[in-house]
């Protein structure tokens, strides 16, 4: 299904070639990451917290009380957070967004610990090394480390390539 996302400006009624109407949407899935209409670009969350909680849910359910915390901490880490954090290095992460994604974080940290308190929470959290707020601004400089290395490798081969073009014209005006 073909869907337009609005950004700022009021749109009527687009139509196809055939005649069949656009339907127009907030939000837009590209690459697992879903872009909402905004002023300025910006995503939304909401998808990558649902599918955290069902990575989560799944896995407790699962084993429940039968392993201990450590494992069940370590599948959190390995199988339900790369759930949530899929995409978000490419994404701006408002302040509030980050807190939402620490509450969910933390409330699973409460159930995998029987602890109502949520400062509670944040200290296993930190005590398992589990900050979301550090693990998506590692993400974001991996992300553009791997730009810079990509961008160092494309202009060597440009240059590579540069230079073997110059080396060709110089033989080939001496030739003459």
């Amino acid at each position: 299904m073909v869907q337009c996302l609005r950004f700022s400006a009021k749109c009527c009624c687009v139509t196809t070639l055939n005649g069949a109407a656009l339907a127009w949407t907030d939000t837009v899935r590209y690459l697992g990451v879903y872009i909402t209409a905004a002023h300025r670009f910006c995503c939304s969350l909401h998808n990558a917290k649902r599918s955290f909680y069902r990575a989560f849910n799944c896995i407790f359910v699962k084993i429940g009380r039968t392993a201990g915390e450590n494992v069940i901490i370590e599948l959190l880490r390995i199988k339900c957070l790369p759930c949530m954090y899929c995409g978000l290095e490419a994404c701006p992460v408002s302040k509030s967004q980050i807190k939402s994604l620490h509450f969910a974080v933390n409330s699973a940290f409460r159930k995998i610990f029987l602890i109502k308190s949520y400062d509670a929470a944040d200290e296993c959290m930190s005590f398992f090394n589990c900050s979301v707020s550090e693990a998506i601004h590692s993400r974001k400089i991996k992300l553009q480390l791997s730009d810079i290395i990509m961008f160092k490798t494309f202009a060597k081969s440009i240059s590579e390539e540069l230079v073997s073009c110059l080396l060709l014209m110089l033989l080939y005006f001496e030739m003459l």
